[in-house]
């Protein structure tokens, strides 16, 4: 669940709202970049422009459909068929809170009120829990994009990846907890900034035809233009890196670090990813890039995996919420969820 509005350094979640600074940095970069480019390296110039340019028209038919399935998920209120997961029996809450943390069109500041909502409601820490790991890993524009620079495989593969984890997670929190463990997990409560006021509404529904309500439609354009903007910026930069790094890192480097067989490359590219990461929307580009020159494929899915759970706003949501011991039990199923991912999707 990637926020496209505020999420400069991991997934997380959607667009609320766009400030001209956020929509100048990443466009100054590129630019910066290109015009270093041209002046160190004039030969290579075009080269370079022609890479960026024609990966980023492939995603584009990618980046349209993702905007127009997130601004109707939006306009809709969709999210609320995400609360109702966490109602009923604890095992059922976790199968579905792992299935639907990928799907809820939350921005990151919007997780922190629904998560205090739904555990003010009774929900448990382990469905919770499910849905944190599950959340920060997938979503629709993650999907298509991933699918994009990585092919299908990786795509269908992470969000597999996503459910499994939180379903470990989940199923992992219940088990502490059935022996004495997380007895009282919160923080007391936090404030929460203007543009994540409202929790999760369980009696409220979704409205399908959007298009009947002027406020509804309203909201659908609001979301297609800042979320297409946001991800243009941050795809646009994402292949200008992926053709930097393509034309000026040499191969055998990459290939020595996280290349070859075994669990090491594995592991280093999911610690590496921890602190690394930008987005879900840069990282399958430069990924791309990484693997034509040598990076494995098990290597790229754990670098994926770890870099979402550890980015910025998905660790404020829980650390905002939960006291320090849940936070790092947070941190190591995601460390070691991304490993043992990488292992498996190596070998598949």
């Amino acid at each position: 669940m990637a926020d496209l509005s505020q999420n400069t350094s991991g997934p997380a979640p959607k667009a609320n709202g766009l400030s001209l600074g956020r929509l100048k940095t990443p466009w100054t970069v590129s630019v910066l970049i290109l015009i270093a480019v041209a002046i160190l390296d004039p030969g290579n110039f075009q080269a370079v422009i022609t890479f960026a340019g024609a990966a980023l028209a492939h995603t584009g038919q990618y980046i349209l459909f993702a905007v127009l399935l997130l601004s109707y998920l939006k306009a809709t209120g969709a999210e609320t068929m995400v609360a109702r997961a966490f109602v009923g029996r604890e095992t059922r809450m976790i199968f579905l809170a792992a299935l639907f943390g990928g799907l809820a069109p939350f921005c990151s500041c919007e997780v922190i009120p629904f998560i205090a909502g739904l555990l003010a409601l009774g929900a448990p820490l382990s469905a919770v829990m499910a849905f944190w790991l599950a959340s920060p890993l997938i979503d629709p524009p993650t999907l298509l994009i991933t699918a994009g620079a990585l092919g299908w495989d990786f795509a269908i593969g992470k969000a597999i990846i996503a459910v499994a984890l939180g379903l470990t997670g989940g199923f992992f929190i219940k088990t502490l907890m059935g022996h004495g463990a997380f007895a009282n997990p919160l923080k007391q409560a936090q404030s929460c900034s203007s543009c994540c006021s409202s929790g999760p509404k369980l009696d409220d529904k979704p409205h399908w035809k959007f298009w009947q309500e002027p406020a509804r439609r309203a909201k659908f354009r609001e979301e297609f233009v800042s979320n297409g903007l946001f991800l243009l910026k941050w795809l646009a930069l994402a292949y200008v890196l992926e053709a930097i790094l393509v034309n000026y890192v040499p191969a055998d480097l990459i290939a020595q670090a996280v290349g070859g067989e075994g669990v090491l490359p594995i592991a280093i590219a999911a610690l590496v990813g921890m602190p690394a990461y930008l987005n879900s929307y840069v990282a399958p580009p430069l990924l791309a890039g990484l693997m034509e020159q040598g990076m494995t494929a098990g290597a790229a899915m754990a670098f994926m995996v770890a870099g979402a759970v550890s980015s910025i706003p998905a660790m404020a949501a829980v650390w905002s919420l939960v006291k320090p011991q849940v936070f790092a039990t947070y941190l190591g199923l995601g460390v070691s969820g991304a490993i043992v991912s990488g292992i498996l999707f190596q070998l598949i």
